[in-house]
């Protein structure tokens, strides 16, 4: 029989990994905790809603995906997927099953909850692919067919409404799928069970949380080489705060030095990596530029890419072992073959550029484009949907 998916995804969380994320994102425990209250059942709602209009085959699909990527019992292999890793899949997702309202969603929680906004984009990509997890589990126990998978959420969305904290209102976001449904009661904010499986995934998804605020203007932080058609855009639009500016700070290095960059962006995620010691260096570790920029349809880096380029000498040059490789992609949209070549000739003047600014040649392992091979986003899509599945990225082999 199939269980309450509300219940099953709050008994995921525990109070000591509230403890523990709150460290690591610098919030307090009870404004994660609030914000996780949140997130939950408004989630719940989205994907409930998304089910009802006819989204529910997409759904099972993202369920049964989530379910055999083992996120459930090793949930760091969310983020370890076809060498491109989760910066593709998470955001795609999102956008399938919120459309435009990823964006708004984050916001609204952030406000809520009075977490930064940065937090919030992590802490929605952690639960969407937990909760998507939970649903294919439930679907290959009880055997959901579209309709039978529409009909159990839809059971379920009176609890789900009732769920949201006071003074949390979706309005503008998803409506309300519960109809007239009771007004909303404070969230159990110690839900039972350990959830200690999370605290992993919590800590990866920090790591590019940012990436989820591509969507409608808020946040970004991850994406974007402009397809051959475009004109030149910056591998990612500029990761902010919900007010819309981004974060500036100083990364200290090992050696001392310090470079000037964005909060989450790929210098502050990179170091961060290789200063800790749970940050594991391997193939499937990977880092998305986030302010490199490209001449309309070729490979000629812009001059101002080469502030991001000469802060990746500089980490280099403080962390002698590191070993990098840069990996080169598109979107869906042209010719494959076309595509392909596009993303190795960027890849490899990415590369180029790092040897040129000084670094040690003994630490760049090589340039690979993969054109669309790890491209989620439909052809068909909007483009600003398909700017995930645009990107460079810095893949860190040894440290």
């Amino acid at each position: 029989m199939a269980s309450n998916i509300l219940d099953a995804a709050r008994s995921f969380i525990s109070s000591d990994l509230i403890s523990k994320a709150a460290g690591f994102l610098g919030e307090s425990e009870s404004s994660l905790s609030k914000a996780l209250a949140g997130i939950i059942p408004a989630s719940l709602i989205g994907i409930t809603r998304k089910a009802e209009s006819g989204g529910a085959e997409t759904i099972l699909d993202y369920a049964r995906q989530e379910l055999n990527s083992g996120i459930l019992s090793n949930p760091a292999s969310v983020f370890m997927r076809g060498g491109g890793g989760i910066p593709t899949g998470v955001p795609a997702m999102l956008s399938n099953l919120f459309g435009d309202k990823v964006g708004g969603l984050a916001n609204t929680i952030s406000q809520f909850a009075g977490v930064k906004g940065a937090t919030a984009s992590t802490l929605l990509g952690t639960v969407v692919p937990m909760i998507m997890a939970l649903i294919g589990k439930q679907s290959a126990d009880n055997g959901f067919s579209a309709a039978s998978l529409t009909s159990w959420l839809s059971s379920q969305k009176t609890s789900f409404m009732e769920a949201l904290p006071a003074g949390l209102s979706l309005s503008g976001l998803f409506g309300s799928p519960a109809g007239n449904a009771p007004q909303p009661a404070p969230p159990q904010q110690n839900p039972p069970r350990s959830g200690a499986w999370m605290t992993p995934l919590l800590i990866a998804v920090a790591a590019v949380a940012l990436l989820l605020y591509i969507f409608k203007g808020c946040e970004p932080e991850e994406k974007a080489v402009p397809p051959v058609e475009q004109s030149s855009a910056p591998i990612a639009p500029p990761a902010d705060t919900t007010s819309g500016a981004r974060e500036s700070l100083k990364v200290k290095l090992a050696d001392g030095t310090e470079i000037d960059a964005y909060r989450g962006g790929i210098e502050d995620r990179l170091v961060n990596c290789l200063n800790s010691s749970d940050c594991k260096a391997g193939k499937d570790q990977w880092f998305d530029f986030d302010n490199l920029n490209f001449e309309t349809g070729s490979a000629r880096l812009t001059a101002e890419s080469m502030t991001q380029i000469r802060n990746i000498v500089a980490i280099l040059k403080a962390y002698p072992a590191a070993k990098i490789k840069i990996g080169g992609y598109t979107d869906k949209v042209g010719d494959d073959a076309s595509n392909k070549k596009l993303s190795q000739d960027r890849a490899d003047a990415v590369l180029a550029a790092i040897k040129n600014e000084g670094a040690n040649p003994d630490q760049l392992v090589g340039a690979e484009g993969y054109g669309e091979e790890m491209a989620r986003v439909a052809e068909s899509a909007s483009d600003e949907e398909r700017r995930v599945d645009r990107r460079i990225s810095v893949q860190l082999r040894e440290k």
